[in-house]
């Protein structure tokens, strides 16, 4: 059965009008009739003549018609098809799983050395999947490249019936029922790819370079050789920055500024840069090596704000411990570096100026808000009893935020409870802190410096005045709106910083020994018994500590174990598996105990006395939540380590969560962050 062709439209209407006339003419001759009716016959006859003309040529002469529009069409569809075919941007048209059913001159100039080997787009474009293409229904964007040229794809789904589909189409056998097509036409954006790229090659990058150990490297050699190792350092930085056609000043003593071409940013990176290796081998007896602190901020709108970044990054460098690069791209923050354990500073004339900052921004509040981390261990608590003193003593109402009582933390806190020396509300919950925030509240926020990990991290944005205070190294993720930060790297732990500020703070202040027991709890949980990161100012705070009334042995008996403690830490040691020769990496049970995080990180603590370990990684699930505590003496970052978990802590002390995730999954993530850092170097 032929398919009938109508014409429709505008067209047909035109076609129409002689019979559409014929109508006004019949009105007409009934008119003329009407005034004489000899007029009227007369015309009568000429109208009969004219409607049998009319019809005729309708009739006979529509198929001449169609044909001359039919031709027509032809001719205009091969003018299309020319002009696509020779259309100077590429075009194709895919079928539904990207079979290539067509494409024009250019698109076959693009695949002419490989046309036989490309029969799908996916042999040129493995982004563009069948999967892809099967669920498009909108007009889809992309970017990838062939050969060594790059280009924007645009993909556009085009509905078609069968009859749509011209013969001298090409593809009309290939289309033989209703389907969607896809067309597909490339863009190549090699040239701007590569202009734009020169652009950012030449744009400006400020960085910043501390010495962090001045005083006391010129303190370990003789007078007369001071300045000699002042020059070769002053060399080797000129010689590292003029490497890279740069510019460098010096701006203080230990303090200098410089500027190089964006262009070099990856090669920084390549090298890890190496310049901080290479000033600790500047040696002419000196007995300490020279580490130096970088800072580099880029692609901010303007000069200044790449220098404000490079500053930014400076302070993030500092406050992790120094030793390392940190460059700041925009919001995004790269680390290199770290391996050196910060040197203690001996000096207690920082702890002076915060204990007496402290003071200041106490007395002009009525109300404290003392709080630390989740979960939190004994440093947190002693060091929240420790400001809590300072509260008390400068005669202000202060309440510590505590949500969830670990296991650790429980035999301390009872000695504070139904206590007549403490008032009934000292622990509050952050519902109720929350409640109590106002214009004349100071928020102290004490063992951590990450917002997210803080007890009740709303109080964070309820609190105008907001003090830190904290012995961990910052990472990207930092309290930003603190009034003032004491954050030192070096310290052992948060109770050792409040027990110095508690020194200077105010005269006279006296220790009740309930409180310098917490204290001293947290130092010693902390340092694992002063075998880790205990420096001269950390025996100093326990010393004064000692003095007010904490007790060794009452210390020692509140933090005995519970025997299926002890059995899960056992555990944990038993099943411990050994990567790479190196790290020791385990799971702590978790059923039966009350606090398996706590019970993790002193099995990883036990794991680093075994020979050749160098550090050590132990799991336990809480609340669908795997946590990582790990642990190093001193040749592994671990901080690095679960940062990249996305974690942190401190260089030998650190961890990690990992929300729904299995413990499989998590070994794996480890054991691939383990293998990263052994490939970068960064494992001593």
């Amino acid at each position: 059965m032929k398919e009938k062709r109508k014409v429709t439209g505008q067209l047909g209407v035109y076609l129409q009008w002689p019979l559409l006339l014929s109508a006004l003419i019949i009105i007409m001759n009934v008119a003329v009739g009407t005034i004489d009716t000899t007029a009227g016959l007369a015309m009568c006859g000429f109208t009969i003549l004219y409607m049998i003309i009319a019809v005729f040529l309708y009739i006979y002469k529509k198929k001449g018609i169609m044909a001359g529009m039919i031709e027509f069409s032809a001719e205009y569809a091969w003018i299309q098809k020319k002009l696509l075919m020779s259309l100077h941007i590429p075009y194709a048209i895919l079928d539904e799983v990207g079979h290539i059913l067509w494409m024009n001159e250019q698109f076959v100039q693009i695949i002419k050395e490989e046309k036989g080997n490309i029969k799908t787009i996916q042999a040129m474009f493995p982004e563009i999947t069948k999967e892809e293409l099967l669920k498009m229904e909108e007009d889809v964007s992309l970017h990838s490249s062939f050969g060594e040229r790059r280009y924007r794809i645009e993909l556009k789904p085009v509905a078609l019936e069968k009859g749509d589909i011209s013969p001298d189409s090409g593809l009309k056998g290939v289309v033989t029922e209703d389907k969607s097509l896809i067309t597909m036409y490339l863009f190549d954006e090699t040239e701007i790819l590569r202009l734009t790229q020169e652009v950012d090659d030449q744009k400006m990058v400020a960085g910043l370079i501390y010495l962090d150990n001045y005083e006391e490297a010129l303190a370990s050699v003789e007078e007369v050789r001071r300045s000699l190792l002042m020059a070769l350092i002053d060399r080797k930085i000129s010689k590292y920055i003029n490497r890279m056609s740069g510019i460098v000043k010096k701006m203080e003593k230990d303090k200098y500024f410089f500027a190089i071409k964006q262009k070099y940013v990856e090669e920084l990176r390549q090298q890890r840069f190496s310049i901080l290796e290479e000033v600790k081998t500047v040696n002419i007896g000196n007995e300490m090596s020279v580490t130096l602190s970088i800072g580099l901020g880029m692609n901010g709108d303007t000069y200044s704000q790449n220098y404000e970044l490079s500053r930014m990054a400076m302070d993030m460098a500092l406050g992790r411990g120094g030793d390392q690069a940190v460059l700041k791209n925009g919001e995004k923050i790269e680390y290199f570096g770290g391996k050196s354990q910060q040197l203690e500073k001996t000096t207690r004339v920082k702890a002076r100026v915060k204990a007496h900052a402290l003071r200041e921004l106490m007395e002009t509040k009525d109300h404290l808000l003392i709080m630390g981390h989740k979960l939190g261990d004994i440093d947190s608590f002693g060091a929240s009893v420790g400001i809590y003193r300072i509260a008390t003593a400068l005669n202000k109402k202060a309440h510590i935020v505590i949500n969830d009582v670990t296991s650790s933390v429980r035999p301390m806190m009872e000695r504070f409870l139904n206590n007549p020396d403490y008032p009934d509300d000292l622990f509050l919950t952050g519902d109720k802190a929350a409640e109590m925030v106002d214009a004349n509240t100071i928020l102290v926020v004490v063992d951590v410096n990450r917002p997210s990990i803080t007890d009740a991290p709303e109080l964070l944005h309820l609190a105008k005045t907001i003090v830190v205070l904290d012995h961990h190294r910052q990472s990207s993720e930092i309290i930003t709106n603190a009034v003032l930060s004491y954050v030192e790297p070096y310290a052992s732990s948060a109770c050792e910083m409040v027990a110095e500020v508690l020194q200077y703070i105010a005269d006279g202040i006296k220790v009740k020994p309930q409180e310098a027991d917490a204290m001293y709890a947290g130092i010693v949980i902390d340092t694992n018994n002063f075998t880790n990161q205990a420096g001269v100012r950390t025996f100093e705070a326990a010393a004064y500590l000692r003095r007010s009334g904490a007790d060794i042995t009452r210390v020692r008996k509140m933090f005995r174990e519970e025997m299926v403690d002890y059995k899960a830490k056992a555990e944990a040691v038993r099943l411990a598996d050994v990567y790479q020769g190196l790290f020791a990496i385990s799971v702590c049970p978790s059923e039966g105990i009350e606090n398996p995080t706590i019970v993790a990180a002193q099995a990883a603590n036990e794991l680093l006395e075994i020979k050749g370990i160098k550090a050590s990684v132990v799991m336990s699930r809480y609340n669908n939540t795997i946590y990582l505590s790990a642990r190093s003496i001193d040749e592994v970052n671990v901080q690095v380590m679960m940062e990249k978990l996305g974690g942190g802590g401190h260089r030998t002390i650190a961890g990690a969560q990992l929300p729904e995730a299995t413990i499989e999954e998590a070994k794996e993530r480890v054991k691939k962050v383990i293998q990263e850092m052994i490939e970068k170097g960064e494992v001593s």
